[in-house]
């Protein structure tokens, strides 16, 4: 049998062993030196599918669950117009944003949810919007860089089942 000292030995190499083999991404999800625009790119996506004013994010490199913090809601103007809520989270995977939310694509006077992004090839110059009903495409040209995001007031958007309706275009017999 070992002695007292050398069983708390072998107890703390233990410890720090298995402390040292935990996962490094369980407490942080980035690092500082990194932006999120930086992760989009590693990703073969373009660093303008989210607006400047990003405050913080999270990360998670084994899942690819990531969760970004905007300043505020806003909206910016592409061929059509996007609104990011506060928060705008998905899971990244090469090419493509999946379970996305937080951001609304405007079409006509509704505004439909936008459920993932893709690039089905990066050379091809298309991108394409999940809105639900359709995937809109657009040229990746547009999300080179991060747009302004313009403050807009909540009451220019009313939320109807799972989709925005902006106030005063649709009226009431």
């Amino acid at each position: 049998m070992f002695p007292p000292s050398s069983m708390l030995f072998l107890w703390f190499s233990f410890l720090y062993v298995t402390s040292s083999m935990a996962d490094p991404h369980s407490l942080n999800y980035h690092t500082t030196s990194n932006s999120i625009y930086d992760v989009l790119l590693a990703h073969g996506l373009p660093k303008g599918l989210l607006p400047k004013g990003v405050r913080d994010y999270e990360f998670d490199v084994d899942t690819g669950r990531f969760l970004v913090f905007l300043d505020r809601e806003c909206n910016a103007m592409f061929e059509n117009q996007l609104h990011y809520e506060t928060n705008v989270s998905g899971i990244l995977s090469y090419g493509k944003i999946g379970a996305l939310s937080g951001i609304s694509a405007q079409d006509l006077f509704l505004w439909f949810p936008v459920k993932g992004i893709r690039v089905d090839v990066p050379s091809s110059g298309v991108i394409y919007f999940d809105v639900g009903v359709v995937f809109k495409q657009f040229s990746q040209s547009l999300f080179e860089t991060p747009p302004v995001c313009v403050p807009n007031p909540k009451s220019q958007h009313r939320k109807i089942g799972n989709q925005f309706v902006q106030s005063g275009s649709v009226k009431m017999a």
